[in-house]
C-alpha cells in the first residue's frame, strides 16, 4: 500500500498542507507539520513565474530563489525529510519548466531516490500528459492532476487517465489565497468528482482558516491549506516553526473532528 493509499484509508479527512521549499527554515517547518498534525506535504518548487499562485505564494517564491534555492536543493530537503518522516506523503508541486529542462527521466528518477511520492505540475494539461506523466508512473511517483470548477463532464475523464495519489479540486476559478467558494457548489463539486473516480478529493485555494476548513472537510477527503502558512513564515522567517506547528493542530483538529461532529 502507497503512502498516500495508508493516508486516506484512515476514517477521517486528511490535512494537506502546502510551503514553498527555501522560505524560513524549511526543514524545521516541515518537521513542524507533521508534528501539528499534517497527514500530506506539499512543497513548492519556487519558480519565477508561478501563474496559478497569488501574492504570498509569489513573494515565498521570491524569497526563496534570493536565498539561492535550486532544484539541487528542493530534493535534498525532500531526501532530509524521509529519513526523518518515513511514513508521511509528500508532493512536489510547481511549474514545468523546472522539472522538464534536464528531462522528465531525470526528474523522475530524483523524485523516487528522494522519496517523493507525487508530483503536482500546474502548467501540463492532461492532454500533455507524455510530457512527464509517463517517466513519473514508470518511476512510481504519482502525477497528481487538478480539476476546477470548469472542468466539465466531457473533459474530466482525460483530466482522471493517468492520475494517482489524490484528486486536487482547485475549488475557484482564479489565483491562490484570496477568495473561498461557497460551500454549496464545493460540495456539488466534490459529488461529482467522486462519482467519477476512485481516487481520494482533496479541496484547495482560498482556504485559510480551521471554520473553514471543517466546512469542506464534511463533505472532501483532504483540505488543502497553503497561504496562510506562507502568510506565518513571511512574518516569523527562519523563527515560524513553531507557529507553524500551533496553527497546524488547529487546522488537523478542525478537519479530523469534521465528520464526527457532522454525523
Amino acid at each position: 500500500m502507497t503512502r498516500f493509499a495508508t493516508t486516506f484509508a484512515k476514517p477521517r479527512p486528511a490535512l494537506v498542507t502546502f510551503i514553498t521549499a527555501g522560505d524560513g527554515d524549511t526543514g524545521a517547518i516541515l518537521d513542524a507539520l507533521v508534528a501539528g498534525g499534517a497527514d500530506v506535504i506539499e512543497l513548492g518548487m519556487p519558480f519565477t513565474d508561478p501563474m496559478a499562485d497569488g501574492p504570498a505564494i509569489q513573494a515565498a517564491n521570491l524569497r526563496a530563489l534570493a536565498k539561492g534555492t535550486t532544484t539541487a536543493t528542493i530534493f535534498a530537503i525532500a531526501a532530509a525529510f524521509r529519513q526523518r518522516h518515513p511514513n508521511v506523503p509528500l508532493v512536489l508541486m510547481g511549474y514545468a519548466n523546472p522539472m522538464t529542462i534536464r528531462g522528465a527521466d531525470w526528474f523522475a528518477a530524483e523524485c523516487a531516490k528522494a522519496g517523493v511520492d507525487g508530483v503536482i505540475c500546474v502548467d501540463i494539461p492532461s492532454e500533455e500528459d507524455a510530457e512527464l506523466g509517463p517517466s513519473l508512473r514508470a518511476a512510481g511517483v504519482d502525477l497528481i492532476r487538478l480539476a476546477t470548477p470548469t472542468t466539465d463532464a466531457a473533459r474530466l475523464p482525460d483530466v482522471l487517465n493517468g492520475a494517482g495519489g489524490f484528486l486536487y479540486y482547485v475549488s475557484v476559478a482564479g489565483i491562490t489565497g484570496l477568495q473561498q467558494a461557497a460551500q454549496a457548489s464545493i460540495e456539488d463539486a466534490v459529488a461529482r468528482l467522486k462519482a467519477a473516480t476512485d481516487l481520494p478529493v482533496a479541496v484547495g485555494f482560498g482556504i485559510r482558516t480551521p471554520e473553514q476548513a471543517a466546512q469542506i472537510a464534511k463533505v472532501a477527503d483532504g483540505v488543502v491549506v497553503g497561504s496562510a502558512f506562507i502568510d506565518i513564515i513571511a512574518e516569523h522567517g527562519d523563527a515560524a516553526a513553531p507557529y507553524v506547528e500551533a496553527f497546524t493542530r488547529t487546522l488537523a483538529d478542525a478537519i479530523h473532528g469534521a465528520k464526527e461532529i457532522a454525523a
